[in-house]
This record gives C-alpha cells, structure tokens and sequence, in this order.
C-alpha cells in the first residue's frame, strides 16, 4: 500500500497548525495516540465540475473513496515541504498528474484509530483545476472515476457511498 515510507519525517503542530518546531517519524504518528502532525488532502475538479475521485489503498481505510489526493508535507533535509508543494508530489505520486495550481481553501483537525494504528491530523484542504489525463498508481490507488461536486456532496451528506472520513469532512468544506 502507498504512504508506507517508514523514515519520513512529519511535521509536529497544534490543532491550529502552528508548527512546533519539531517532527517526528512517520510510524510515530501513526501508531498508538500518535503525535499531531500536518497532513492535506488535495481536491481536483475539471471544467465540467467534476472532482477525481480515488479507490485509495490505505492502512486504515483501504477500498474507500477518496479525494484526488492525500499526504503529509515532509520534513527534507534542505527544507520543509510546503502545502503546495507536497500536494504536487503526491499528485504525481498517486495519479500521475504534474502542473497543477494549488490553493489551501481550509482545514481541519482528525482523529480516529484502528487497531494499533491511527491518524492524529490537522489536515488542509488544497485545490486546482486539471483537465488532462489522469495516469493512476497502481499501487497508491485501485481505481479512479470523475463525479459531478454535487453529486459527491450528496453521498457524503447521507452516506450514500463507503468514503473515507477525510472525504466526508472535505464535502463539508466544499459545499459552504
């Protein structure tokens, strides 16, 4: 499964995303409690108001509908990865996409756990627009579909379709 990277260094803050100053690796904020790190999820639509939507492959959630795109900014040794920045990674990483504009339009804080792992997340929200091709990872992702915004917002609202809880808590976002 993708985002299994055991020596990625995640970036500690408060519900606020205020940075700490300090970071942390990856299976420690993923396993018990877990520490509070940074995290996105990146939201994609088309010139037809569709968002591309992903089957992800995950610890916790794997076979649930996802957003377009999902990661935390790491910590490199030349510097710390932007919002932007992290989302283009990821983007390429999952659905082979490169290019895109993106904007953080919110955010939120989230917790659940599964056994002996968790998340523990202030996690931002990042759009763009796209309209070219879409070249999935098969090993991030098992299928990907574009579905009309409203559409989404609906299944989500009324748990129509088995998303992820990051999903539910973008849909929100997305319809105020």
């Amino acid at each position: 499964m993708t985002n299994q990277i055991p020596n990625q260094q995640l970036l500690l803050v408060d519900n606020n995303d205020k940075f700490s100053g300090k970071y942390a690796d990856r299976a420690s904020c993923h396993t018990g409690d877990g520490l509070h790190h940074r995290a996105f999820v990146v939201v994609l639509c088309n010139k037809h108001n569709q968002i591309l939507l992903q089957k992800r492959k995950h610890m916790l959630w794997d076979g649930y509908w996802d957003v377009s795109a999902i990661s935390h900014p790491l910590h490199l040794e030349t510097h710390d990865e932007s919002y932007e920045e992290a989302g283009k990674r990821a983007l390429q990483d999952e659905v082979g996409i490169h290019d895109v504009k993106l904007k953080k339009i919110g955010g939120f804080n989230y917790f659940a756990r599964e056994g002996e792992y968790c998340e523990n997340e202030y996690c931002a929200v990042l759009t763009g627009t796209y309209n070219k091709e879409v070249t999935p990872n098969p090993d991030a992702i098992y299928e990907y579909v574009w579905k009309d915004i409203k559409q989404f917002i609906t299944e989500c609202e009324h748990h129509l379709v088995a998303y992820t809880p990051w999903a539910l808590y973008t849909a929100d976002i997305l319809k105020r």
